[in-house]
């Protein structure tokens, strides 16, 4: 069982995080099939950057902003005449996030750009997420997510997404992990009320959520929100764009509650792969 430090933060014994790393192999084949090319995202978001994408309008509750001590704050600290910062000093803000899904630093990448091939890019990242509460595995402050980014056209988009989704349920399948692939709704596509109305009727995103009720991955259709957002040009006109996404310790999670102990759960892997 996994070790928690604090509510939402999580350490994986060794058998959990076997299980981790074995996943995460099945995750990066699904991106290479997807013509992934791997990068490694940023750990920090300038602040700027995510108020240009609405993130303040339609996540304020998730966001944990970075800050650091004052002088002052410094001083007591290191003279010893606290233990901890005191509540007394304000901190500073340094302009950035940290990042609450793995995308945004790989899109922030082509901003202000044209591409005429379409680019596919895949990384795993450490996200962070002030949720009002958090349960286990399914739910946490920290946690990875990997990912597979298409920018390009509509159609590509839609190629994508298909391809992606087939792959997620062929792999739960093969895990034996039930599934089931609902709609869900996306804050940036509500705010507005024609916006609101165009996701009901087509919508965006869609879950694959376990027996328990945990969303494991999801496909995520951003239609040409991004493109215009970062000036991100595909052929001339604003790209579209769409992502799949895997919560990797959400897996680890659900095959745990399928087989019961970690090494069914490592044995069911391994002949996934046969």
């Amino acid at each position: 069982m996994p070790t928690f430090v604090a509510p939402g933060i999580a350490v994986l014994e060794s058998e959990e995080t076997v299980l981790f790393d074995a996943l995460e192999a099945r995750f990066r084949e699904i991106a290479a099939a997807l013509g992934g090319r791997t990068v490694a995202g940023p750990p920090l978001l300038p602040v700027e950057d995510l108020a240009r994408l609405d993130f303040f309008r339609n996540f304020p509750h998730l966001a944990l902003p970075v800050a650091t001590l004052p002088d002052g704050a410094r001083e007591e600290l290191a003279r010893g005449e606290t233990a901890v910062p005191s509540p007394g000093h304000a901190l500073v803000p340094t302009g950035c996030c940290l990042p609450t899904a793995t995308c945004y630093g790989l899109l922030l990448t082509l901003r202000d750009s044209g591409i005429d091939t379409p680019q596919v890019v895949t990384s795993i990242g450490r996200c962070f997420r002030n949720e009002d509460h958090y349960d286990g595995l399914r739910r946490l402050r920290s946690f990875h997510m990997r990912e597979v980014l298409y920018v390009g056209s509509r159609d590509g988009v839609v190629d994508h997404l298909t391809r992606s989704t087939e792959l997620v349920l062929d792999l739960a399948d093969r895990l034996g992990i039930k599934v089931r692939r609902e709609p869900a709704t996306d804050p940036f596509y509500l705010g507005d009320g024609a916006r609101s109305l165009f996701n009901e009727l087509d919508p965006v995103k869609f879950e694959f959520v376990a027996d328990d009720g945990t969303a494991i991955a999801s496909v995520n259709r951003h239609r040409n929100f991004f493109g215009e957002r970062l000036g991100i040009r595909f052929e001339g006109e604003p790209a579209y764009s769409g992502c799949l996404a895997f919560g990797v310790e959400r897996w680890v999670h659900a095959l745990l509650q399928v087989h019961g102990d970690p090494q069914r759960a490592l044995g069911a892997i391994h002949e996934s792969a046969a």
